[in-house]
């Protein structure tokens, strides 16, 4: 019956059989590898060139792409990045920041969700690791906002939703790896995502402060005797909040202006993060060994997706599949919006069972040929994903950000509840990307700017 198949034909039922695989549950990284094995080992057989078992051609592919991984300049911002953020997450920076910001915000409606959500983009621009974020604000902030009086759906949206805000953010690992598969430049990726970043992170804050604003009973402000002196909160911001910031701005401007590439300044980043530790007198030897631990168990997890999606990834195109998508959507003639509208919502309900680093690494090589034909900017394409895969956190019922909150807050809250609140953020998010598509240059104006020469 297999043979009886052609390559093309082949290639789709090894994709379904991935998914299908995904959806009970096996580990998608080694399953990614085994696929690509095991397929692979059926189209490159030729038996007339084999004098044993793993004499193949499949085997030389696999350890090509391994050597590639490592070798590969560009990721080696990503253990970097991580150190930095699982430093200033085990050093207590971000108990810190959200304490100065909740005071320094004390007049605004919801001034704890905004604090929150000012908190989880600075601290996912550090990490860029979700659950690391949505982890540790929902043990800080979400317990801080319940007992202010706020309601747990609305707490748990502000939660989720600017948990999610790293992927997006820059100095983002999202977007390094998409330069790395798309063959763009990291940095113009960087400059594109900032007002986008900014962009959503200040529609949240907006949507937060309106409805607070119109319904104060979800977010009652706080009371007089609980705001100290002006000069109490200035202190606070002065040391709290600014050397983190200027630590990120630092980072993400050298990166910007060219001074150092983006493996440089992660490591610029990291070294950083150990300074803050020592003045704030937090950092202990058994959370630097932690940080140390939990970076190189990260890095490992996305070295071996990025080794099993290449190796997918290869046969898969060797097969044909990417032809097929190819030929099937110059077929349906097309315009660019089009073509836009159904590869997002392609990428939308991918969101559900797969995490971004397999839509990105398998689905938008895909893509990529055509966003040239369509005549779409592959940096506003880019940008598009990006916001997009903010919806693959945020969307039930596999909402990755609701379940990490769930796990820290498992006797508070209710799994419904969560999705409940964030359901109008993701409303905000796809609002979001209709802006973006009518005014392109929110995107487009700075690395135009930055790099017009």
């Amino acid at each position: 019956m297999l043979f009886s198949l052609t390559n093309p034909e082949i290639a789709i039922m090894m994709m379904g059989l991935f998914l299908f695989a995904v959806l009970l549950g096996f580990p998608i990284a080694f399953t990614l590898m085994a696929m690509g094995l095991g397929f692979g080992y059926y189209a490159y057989f030729d038996p007339t060139k084999m004098e044993h078992l793993f004499d193949n051609r499949i085997f030389q592919l696999f350890v090509q792409n391994t050597y590639t991984v490592m070798d590969n300049n560009v990721l080696t911002a990503v253990p970097l990045f991580l150190f930095m953020g699982y430093l200033v997450e085990r050093a207590g920076i971000v108990a810190k920041l959200f304490f100065a910001i909740r005071l320094a915000s004390h007049k605004l409606p919801a001034s704890m969700a905004v604090a929150a959500l000012i908190t989880c983009a600075l601290f996912s621009t550090a990490t860029g690791i979700i659950g690391a974020v949505v982890t540790l604000m929902g043990l800080l902030a979400w317990p801080a906002m319940v007992k202010a009086g706020y309601d747990k759906k609305f707490a748990s949206g502000i939660i989720c939703s600017g948990g999610c805000l790293g992927i997006l953010i820059p100095p983002s690992i999202m977007l390094i790896v998409y330069s790395v598969i798309a063959q763009l430049s990291p940095l113009r990726l960087f400059a594109a995502a900032i007002f986008p970043g900014l962009m959503l992170a200040g529609l949240y804050i907006i949507y937060a402060i309106t409805r607070a604003y119109f319904n104060p009973s979800i977010a009652p402000k706080p009371k007089a005797e609980e705001i100290p002196p002006t000069a109490v909160i200035m202190k606070e911001v002065l040391v709290s909040f600014l050397p983190l910031f200027s630590l990120i701005i630092l980072v993400l401007g050298t990166i910007l202006a060219g001074i150092a590439t983006p493996a440089e300044a992660a490591a610029v980043g990291a070294f950083g993060s150990l300074v803050l530790s020592y003045f704030y007198k937090t950092l202990k030897w058994k959370n630097f060994k932690e940080s140390v631990f939990l970076t190189a168990k990260t890095t490992a997890m996305i070295m071996w997706l990025f080794i099993g999606s290449w190796t997918f990834a290869s046969v898969f195109s060797y097969l044909g599949g990417h032809e097929v998508f190819e030929h099937f959507f110059k077929s349906l003639n097309l315009q660019p919006w089009q073509f836009l509208i159904i590869t997002q919502l392609i990428i939308f309900l991918l969101g559900w069972p797969l995490e971004w680093t397999e839509i990105l690494i398998i689905f938008v090589p895909i893509f990529l040929p055509l966003v040239e034909f369509f005549g779409v900017n592959p940096y506003f394409f880019a940008m598009l994903i990006a916001l997009n895969l903010q919806t693959s956190f945020l969307t039930p019922p596999m909402a990755m950000s609701a379940y990490y909150l769930k796990g820290v807050q498992s006797k508070n809250v209710e799994l419904m509840d969560i999705f409940r609140g964030i359901m109008p953020f993701l409303a905000i998010v796809i609002f979001a990307m209709v802006l973006m598509y009518i005014f392109p240059g929110i995107a487009l104006w700075l690395p135009e700017t930055l790099f017009a020469n």
